[in-house]
């Protein structure tokens, strides 16, 4: 398995979070607890599980975290939907990070496709055991 860092998928998720960070950085004061803190756990949350996935050392694990990172995106696409709707995100940065947000949701899904096919491929059935008769 590559380095993580190596994971186009986990440097856009890298890119995103960045970008996040930034677009919250006009919110209100008294959202910096609230919405603004946890807008950016849910996209560092992406890269993180890219991340976190890529170490283990089944499929399966790597799958699982990837499901997490898509999960992790959704709640930042929700989140960044509703910062919009009250006003506290600039239309443009919403605009801006709606492109990337689908790419990377559609490559998430892709990948941890991917990983979780190649696992059911290489995955080895074990014989059946042969009821003997006495």
């Amino acid at each position: 398995m590559q380095r993580f860092t190596e994971l186009e998928v986990w440097k856009r998720g890298h890119a995103l979070a960045l970008d996040i960070y930034r677009a919250t950085k006009s919110f209100p004061d008294d959202e910096r607890f609230g919405l603004v803190a946890q807008l950016r756990r849910a996209a560092v949350s992406v890269p993180a599980n890219i991340a976190e996935g890529a170490r283990r050392q089944h499929r399966t694990d790597f799958a699982r975290f990837l499901n997490i990172a898509e999960g992790s995106l959704a709640e930042v696409e929700c989140l960044l939907r509703l910062s919009l709707d009250l006003g506290y995100a600039a239309p443009a940065d919403s605009e801006r990070l709606t492109d990337p947000i689908s790419q990377l949701s559609r490559m998430l899904i892709a990948l941890r496709t991917s990983v979780e096919t190649a696992h059911a491929r290489t995955r080895v059935e074990r014989p059946r055991s042969k009821a003997r008769d006495s």
